[in-house]
């Protein structure tokens, strides 16, 4: 039985479907083999190699995987986190973050060269006639997109403020050869921060309606749901009226949520790491209702049993522009192992005030 395998068996017999071949396989005139490579071009198609490349696009889990997933969540939500451990994980979750950029500085995650080719906006806001653009990237880890799109900027009124919540993370960018203050500055800001008479909730240096585009790659997840609400509110606070917030985070199904061992289940969809840091798995529903309902008033409304209640979602605080799952099959080629991947991909933009105050 699938629940009865490991993920590494799993992850080495999948058999992901294929569809049928739409263009010629002759090296010369084949778009998988496009230079550079346009991501979302490389089907899997009935008559390829699936170890011929590294990754196809748009692969869904074959009905194996996701036989093995559900019997993995069972044996997850068996054996959680303990009492103890749910207090120190949620506790103090930049601690966690600290630790992980000491331990690896700006050498675990890869240079994020793909933004300005999934998000167009940022070509935009960095062209040489784009006046004046603000733009601010949370979670900004070590640079790794906060570094290529200053690289690529030709803009002389680009300012980007890039805020993490980890102290050592923002040293890293700081003290790196590419820090350049004239374009941008990186700053410790926790999103989810909750404003107090003594200090409001925004980041240093920036005003509410100040910044023109807000990018979250990667870091929606590492919040806590019950987060979520606030840190929206800081977002909402900040951006022009107009303004888009970038999104890209995990989806479920993903195969980092199906490899979690016991004793890493927080609560439904949300897990610790082996390095204490947090991660959330969304699914595209919940995360459209995420947005669109979300209101300074009444904060998050997920109703998932009701997802056709579109009178409840016109009511949001934002326009969900888009929604997308990007579902991959990576290929290690050298192991023979074969893993599902999924991440969303969103652009949420601030409407100038809630529907209902329109009278709409």
């Amino acid at each position: 039985m699938a629940s009865e395998q490991t993920v590494e068996e799993i992850t080495q017999n999948v058999q992901p479907p294929m569809i049928p071949p739409q263009r010629s396989h002759d090296p010369s005139n084949n778009m998988k083999r496009t230079d550079p490579f346009q991501f979302g071009s490389r089907y899997l198609e009935k008559g390829d190699d699936v170890f011929e490349f590294n990754a196809w696009d748009h692969v869904e889990p074959d009905d194996e995987f996701k036989a093995f997933a559900e019997g993995q969540y069972e044996k997850q939500r068996a054996a959680p986190v303990s009492d103890f451990d749910q207090r120190r994980f949620n506790m103090d979750p930049a601690k966690w973050w600290d630790l992980f950029y000491k331990n690896n500085t700006d050498n675990f995650f890869k240079d994020r060269k793909w933004l300005q080719q999934e998000f167009p906006i940022l070509e935009q806001v960095t062209r040489k006639d784009a006046g004046k653009k603000v733009v601010l990237e949370v979670g900004a880890g070590a640079g790794n997109t906060a570094f290529p799109l200053i690289r690529n900027n030709e803009n002389e009124e680009l300012m980007l403020h890039a805020c993490d919540y980890s102290k050592y993370a923002v040293k890293v960018m700081r003290e790196s050869e590419q820090y350049n203050p004239k374009h941008m500055v990186a700053d410790v800001w926790d999103v989810s921060a909750q404003p107090t008479e003594e200090k409001d909730s925004l980041p240093p240096g920036l005003a509410e309606g100040s910044v023109d585009v807000i990018v979250l790659i990667f870091i929606f997840s590492a919040l806590s749901p019950v987060e979520w609400t606030h840190a929206i509110s800081n977002l909402h606070r900040l951006l022009k009226p107009g303004g888009v917030i970038l999104f890209r985070d995990y989806g479920r199904g993903d195969l980092a949520q199906v490899r979690m061992k016991k004793n890493r289940y927080l609560q439904e969809n949300f897990y610790v790491r082996g390095d204490g840091t947090r991660v959330y798995f969304f699914d595209p529903e919940e995360l459209s209702q995420i947005w669109s309902r979300w209101t300074p008033e009444g904060g998050i409304q997920v109703d998932l049993e009701k997802t056709e209640d579109s009178e409840a979602k016109s009511k949001g605080a934002f326009e969900v522009m888009h929604i997308g799952a990007d579902r991959r099959l990576i290929v290690n080629r050298a192991s023979k192992v074969k893993m599902y991947r999924c991440w969303l991909q969103g652009n949420f933009r601030k409407v100038e005030a809630p529907a209902a105050e329109n009278g709409a």
